[in-house]
């Protein structure tokens, strides 16, 4: 009699000894064993297939391997004639036998799985048919449903749909779709059960979903001979005994669960592959929804910043027409949208990318324009905006340099020959001559002088850095200064001073009001090259004392009573160009007056002649 020791045979040796393939996976599905007859019958080595998933499961029956490997799990063996894939690309009819591995403290640790080729008989092949037609069917239904709901671009309408479909397809009795958030899960889409578990918020890490996403599976079945399920929200379901969910992933990554809910009827693994195939797909109706949502917002968001830009923006086809025209453009432009679409822009483009195009329209706005490609397209983008005060500026900054230089240019020639002719023929000059000629040459340098004196002020205003001590003082006294200043200085002119019997003090500075009378004086003696009656008055007009120069001169135009008080453009105000000057005075004495919380103000008298008010504040 011979005895056998048992120490002499081991795992490895009787799996090699077998002539059917035997697969054994841990649980996450990781080959860990991988026998000769494996190898034999799908052509991969051990080396080759070790630590990776199984390399012989087809596409199309992926659902169906992680639904029967989902149900042996719970404990349930099973065997199925199926289709698995060579490494030459060969399909092989086998049947295939799962049992759960436990681990030596009886948790699970894997499956074995034995495979061997199977010649299917007739009744098998007419078994397999019906079984292919129903799952067809269910496929087809499937299909459908999803390619219904992928017309829908709302995210919550899909995910509704999504699970109120649910109950037809795996014949559950209830479902969820329950979304993370952060570290939580929130269940947002019900069927079948209280409408108060809508909202509810878990712990994702406790939570089945959670338990699904540590094991790497896609798929996963709770039953309550396996765990307390009265201790889920799910038990508002009366009867429940089984859980079914699928991850759903969105970009490749988890987005949430579909969960079916049984308590009238068992579980087989077509219900699990249909419930796996439907979250699969509720991720890519989910994926496209949340995508055209992304792509409406990120367009609302690029249209506001556009509509909301003081930049023209125009998009041009492939062919230089307009396609989008912006608020701004039609402002700048004069041209409606529906005026330019699918039309050339109304104006010229840079021939060279990267080059600035000035551009004068019919209206007289300036317009500077520049053109750049939009990557990957063939469309172009046009930005021009509105550079008319610059051109305006740059214009009278042309015309001031011009002026000033002439204005200059007249007392300085003057000064220059008679102090030569002083050097040269001051022996043969007499007393009388003399005095001439220095009493001119000091006229012509008082000349200069508040011309420069202008000049500082003007930069002072501009910068607005004027120097304005502001205090209470009696308005009259300037008055009644400037009018003895002025009252020798034309014989053509006749002066006169209207003032009340009582006024009150103003709040102001008495030297800058002295400045500003003086200067509408001068602009009124200016202005009436003719003559004529200047008058000057004050009256106390709610809460203001008022000052009004008048004058019987040239006028000026209703249009242009703001425009005399900018910078140099007096200059090229009608008839006014003629008398000369550089265009500032008028710009500081407003300055000046605001700078003691007043004004001064412009306007056209009939029949002829200038109306100029100059307001400060009284004190009572």
């Amino acid at each position: 009699m011979v005895s056998f020791e048992p120490a002499a045979f081991n795992a490895e040796a009787v799996l090699a000894s077998v002539a059917d393939a035997v697969v054994v996976l841990d649980d996450k599905m990781r080959v860990v064993q991988w026998n000769p007859g494996a190898q034999r019958m799908f052509g991969w080595t051990l080396a080759d297939v070790l630590g990776r998933q199984a390399p012989i499961v087809p596409d199309e029956r992926m659902a169906e391997y992680h639904a029967v490997l989902e149900r042996v799990r719970l404990g349930t063996p099973m065997s199925l004639t199926t289709v698995r894939v060579t490494r030459s690309g060969e399909h092989l009819d086998v049947r295939s036998s799962y049992n759960r591995l436990n681990g030596d403290d009886g948790r699970m640790a894997g499956w074995v799985c034995v495979l061997h080729q199977h010649t299917v008989t007739a009744s098998e092949i007419e078994l397999e048919q019906l079984h292919m037609t129903e799952r067809a069917q269910l496929v087809r239904r499937l299909t459908d449903v999803m390619g219904d709901i992928n017309a829908d671009l709302h995210v919550d309408d899909i995910l509704d749909r999504i699970v109120h479909c649910l109950t037809e397809l795996t014949g559950a009795d209830a479902g969820g779709f329950a979304l993370i958030q952060g570290n939580s899960l929130r269940l947002v889409s019900i069927t079948g059960l209280s409408a108060h578990l809508r909202g509810f918020e878990a712990s994702l890490r406790a939570s089945l979903f959670g338990e699904l996403l540590a094991s790497g599976k896609t798929v996963l079945l709770a039953t309550d001979d396996t765990r307390t399920l009265s201790d889920l929200i799910w038990s508002d379901l009366e009867g429940l005994h089984t859980i079914a969910l699928g991850v759903s992933n969105v970009q490749s990554r988890p987005y949430g669960a579909l969960y079916a809910l049984y308590s009238r009827r068992k579980v087989g693994h077509i219900e699990l592959e249909l419930l796996e195939l439907m979250a699969a797909h509720a991720g890519v109706a989910l994926g496209n929804a949340m995508a055209y949502q992304e792509m409406v917002r990120q367009r609302a968001h690029e249209q506001a910043i556009v509509d909301a830009s003081a930049d023209g923006i125009s998009v041009l086809d492939h062919s230089g027409r307009v396609r989008k025209w912006n608020r701004a453009a039609a402002e700048l432009t004069g041209y409606a949208f529906t005026d330019v679409v699918g039309r050339p822009p109304p104006f010229p483009l840079p021939v060279v990318r990267g080059q600035l195009v000035k551009h004068r329209m019919e209206s007289g706005r300036w317009l500077e324009i520049l053109l750049a490609d939009i990557t990957g397209s063939e469309e172009r983008v046009v930005d021009f905006r509105d550079i008319t005060p610059a051109k305006a500026l740059e214009e009278q900054k042309d015309l001031f340099l011009a002026t000033a230089g002439h204005e200059l240019r007249t007392p300085l020639t003057v000064v220059q020959g008679l102090s030569t002719t002083l050097d040269r023929h001051w022996d043969q000059m007499d007393d009388l001559q003399r005095h001439e000629h220095v009493g001119t040459i000091a006229d012509r340098a008082q000349t200069m002088t508040r011309l420069v004196n202008n000049l500082l002020l003007g930069s002072q205003a501009g910068t607005g850095s004027l120097v304005v001590r502001n205090g209470v003082f009696d308005v009259r006294e300037p008055l009644r200064r400037a009018m003895t200043a002025f009252a020798s200085l034309s014989d053509k002119h006749e002066l006169c001073l209207e003032l009340p019997e009582e006024l009150p003090d103003v709040y102001g500075d008495p030297a800058a009001s002295d400045m500003v009378i003086s200067q509408l004086l001068e602009n009124a003696f200016k202005y009436s090259p003719d003559g004529g009656r200047v008058t000057v008055s004050a009256a106390e007009e709610d809460g203001l004392v008022a000052v009004t120069v008048r004058d019987e001169g040239v006028g000026i135009e209703p249009a242009d009573t703001e425009r005399i008080f900018e910078r140099f453009v007096q200059l090229d105000v009608g008839d006014r160009r003629r008398f000369g000057g550089i265009g500032l005075g008028l710009y500081i004495v407003r300055r000046l007056a605001r700078e003691q919380r007043g004004d001064v103000t412009a306007h056209a008298d009939d029949p002829g002649g200038t109306r100029m008010r100059f307001t400060l504040q009284s004190v009572n």
